[in-house]
């Protein structure tokens, strides 16, 4: 299986109002529940008006389309990360799984799961 880095640096953060997001940015992901509003986002575009922002993540995609009836995908790669203490922020589009680690564990994250038979891209 494929993993392709991700070059920008992230962001994860708590917002009160979905319109501050630049929806220009490449990377954009919201997370809508009763309890919160979350973003992540290329740190150059973090709204000036967050209520909490975590900056330094670094982020890599399952490549290609994965269907859903695959089971045990990302459970396996988080796995891996979690056996060698790399904590993770996992989000889901509609076509496949992104992982971020912090910036700090990225190329360590990239180092065991390509010992584990991943590919890096």
């Amino acid at each position: 299986m494929k993993l392709e880095k991700i070059q920008q640096e992230l962001s994860v953060c708590k917002i009160n109002d979905i319109s501050v997001v630049n929806w220009e940015d490449t990377f954009c992901f919201v997370g809508k529940t009763d309890e919160e509003l979350s973003l992540v986002c290329s740190t150059k575009y973090v709204p000036a008006e967050t209520v909490e922002r975590e900056d330094g993540w670094k982020a890599f995609r399952i490549q290609g389309v994965l269907d859903f009836s695959l089971v045990g995908i990302l459970s396996k790669i988080t796995t891996i990360l979690a056996e060698h203490e790399i904590g993770i922020f996992a989000v889901s589009t509609y076509n496949t799984d992104y992982i971020l680690t912090k910036s700090d564990q990225y190329a360590r994250a990239l180092e065991v799961l390509a010992e584990a038979g991943y590919v890096i891209v």
